[in-house]
């Protein structure tokens, strides 16, 4: 059985947490999946640490909310560093999803990024648990965005 780890926090205005959880459970419906609720992005990390090494999970989807100031800002590059370093100590996935309020000047525009952003990389993270490095190959240079509408390829 897989065992997926989904982080989320308390300081964001949308439950991406349940839009990935519905998500990881509609592709893999056998899964077991672990939600970890924290207060905001500077727990996140440790709280995917501890999914991957005490609790098992092969892979974990951490799902934040950045405030507008540079306080903020800085807490979440601080936030995403140490992210990057559990998966390099671990040796597997942790897909940082991220809101940043400043993205759009409208609640409605916000939560539409959020839940785009969810869904999308909660089936990246599907694609990876089933195929690995390969799960993503051919979406590889399309243009692809999360939370927004694709850009699409360069042609050469």
């Amino acid at each position: 059985m897989i065992k997926v780890g989904i982080v989320d926090t308390t300081f964001a205005r949308v439950d991406m947490g349940s839009i990935a959880e519905s998500i990881i459970k509609e592709e893999l419906p056998n899964a077991k999946i672990i939600r970890y609720t924290v207060p905001g992005i500077k727990d996140v990390p440790v709280a995917a640490k501890k999914l991957l090494v005490e609790h098992g999970c092969e892979a974990v989807i951490t799902l934040g909310w950045v405030g507008k100031t540079l306080t903020d800002k800085l807490s979440y590059v601080v936030a995403s560093m140490a992210l990057q370093l559990v998966q390099l100590e671990t040796l597997k996935h942790v897909i940082d999803v991220t809101v940043h309020e400043d993205e759009a000047d409208e609640s409605e525009s916000l939560r539409k990024i959020a839940i785009d952003r969810a869904k999308k990389h909660a089936r990246n993270l599907v694609l990876l648990l089933i195929k690995g490095g390969e799960g993503l190959r051919k979406y590889a240079g399309m243009g692809l965005r999360q939370g927004y509408p694709d850009v699409g390829p360069i042609r050469q």
